[in-house]
């Protein structure tokens, strides 16, 4: 914790060779066959890009992708920039050695697209706000934790004791300084840094409301800190007014697309 307060955050090598990637997607005037070669320079990337192009979400009914090329130009910038940050986030779990330690950097990987996948569909049918941004948001909103199973090797003992000591030194200082070194955008990380204390608006409209959701929702639970509440059941919530049963229906059949286009192992 002291290391992140003094901004000592260091990177896994391949971690910093994706960030090249992130930064050069990032401007507004990088060619798009520049932003083609970078993403066939990243295979693992280059097969995400195609599959998410072919999804329920993003492909609308129309004739399947076989290319980068194509795949780019649908999904657009802002969508490719939450793949290259999901490989940002794979990248942590590459230098884990123990087998715990990898078993709940997958367990959190399941989680983190699961909430990407439904923040998405919930901006989309419920809170309004712009989905490429929520399914940002859900992709990184567990960065800190990545970063934390990625150092846990050199600090024996980080994981154990109880949960809340581990949600503050994820969420109170290590996750907000990994969001302040990935340049995440202050919208984004302040959402995230507001996770654990916060709670749902009605109705939801904001992106922390998104990613409340997000978490309440998502199948597979996080493997860090204290567990989730159990989504409340229909007619004993006041989201009834804002989501009911066929709209959640959707919600989460749309969101499953996405989570299979995005999914795949967490660790190479």
């Amino acid at each position: 914790m002291a290391q992140a307060a003094r901004g000592e955050i260091t990177f896994p090598t391949s971690v910093n060779a994706v960030l090249r990637l992130q930064q050069a997607l990032d401007d507004p005037d990088c060619p798009l066959d520049e932003a083609i070669r970078l993403v066939l320079a990243e295979p693992q990337l280059a097969a995400r890009t195609v599959a998410l192009a072919n999804s329920a979400a993003f492909g609308g009914g129309g004739p399947p992708v076989t290319n980068v090329r194509a795949a780019v130009i649908r999904i657009g910038y802002r969508r490719l920039q939450a793949l290259v940050a999901s490989l940002v986030v794979r990248q942590f779990g590459s230098r884990i050695k123990d087998p715990q330690l990898r078993a709940k950097a997958e367990q959190l990987w399941e989680h983190t697209v699961h909430v990407a996948a439904l923040a998405q569909s919930l901006a989309r049918h419920v809170t309004f706000v712009n989905p490429d941004t929520a399914l940002f948001a859900g992709i990184i909103h567990e960065v800190g934790g990545f970063y934390l199973l990625s150092r846990a090797d050199e600090f024996p003992g980080l994981l154990e004791d109880d949960p809340e000591k581990w949600g503050e030194l994820c969420e109170d200082v290590v996750g907000l300084e990994v969001l302040k070194k990935l340049a995440v955008p202050a919208p984004v990380a302040d959402a995230i840094g507001e996770l654990r204390r916060a709670w749902i608006n009605m109705p939801p409209s904001t992106l922390l409301d998104t990613l409340l959701l997000a978490n309440q929702y998502a199948p597979v639970p996080s493997p860090l800190g204290a567990a989730p509440a159990e989504p409340p059941a229909h007619g004993d919530s006041a989201l009834d007014f804002v989501l009911d049963e066929d709209m959640l229906d959707e919600i989460r059949a749309e969101a499953a697309a996405t989570h299979l286009a995005m999914g795949g192992p967490l660790l190479v």
